[in-house]
């Protein structure tokens, strides 16, 4: 039975540390798979503009932030979830990029549930909108949260994290 994951074929050497880049749309699935993954590979987690708290000013935060990001490209592993596209240009070259994605209708449910059983129109309407804008950008793998299985993700990952050791 093939793998439940879709990952893409230019991830050969690409990799040194994990620096990895949880990608995707609100309630897709992206701090679930990225616990899963924190387990697998002893990383850190940062979420979306929680590097705001490393300093006062916002200019400054994310200064040292993307310096911690840099860092962990050659040291330790660190997952960044990102929601928003203008946190994509904080991945430094090297992070390693997956998509989360969901089907419309379940984002719809899950945040639902977030919301205590009431998804006003308005809110609806922004996951409409917002739906799929992650889709075009580019990524070493694919992840569908309703579908695929994160232990088969976490396996290759930790494959990747094999292959970096061999060839420092």
């Amino acid at each position: 039975m093939p793998p439940k994951v879709r990952f893409l074929k230019n991830r050969e050497k690409r990799y040194r540390k994990m620096v990895i880049g949880i990608i995707g749309e609100n309630c897709s699935g992206k701090s679930t798979l990225a616990e899963k993954i924190s387990e697998a590979l002893d990383a850190g987690i940062v979420t979306g503009k929680d590097y705001l708290r490393m300093a006062k000013s916002e200019s400054e935060a994310k200064a040292l932030f993307q310096e911690k990001l840099k860092d962990a490209v050659s040291g330790s592993n660190l997952i960044y979830v990102i929601s928003e596209p203008e946190q994509l240009e904080l991945l430094p070259d090297g992070a390693v990029r997956i998509l989360v994605s969901a089907d419309l209708e379940t984002i719809k449910e899950r945040f639902k549930v977030r919301m205590h059983g009431n998804l006003p129109n308005p809110v609806a309407a922004m996951l409409e909108r917002k739906h799929g804008m992650f889709d075009s950008g580019k990524y070493d793998f694919r992840f569908k949260s309703e579908t695929d299985d994160a232990a088969v993700l976490c396996r290759e990952l930790l494959k990747c994290r094999e292959e970096r050791r061999a060839d420092e």
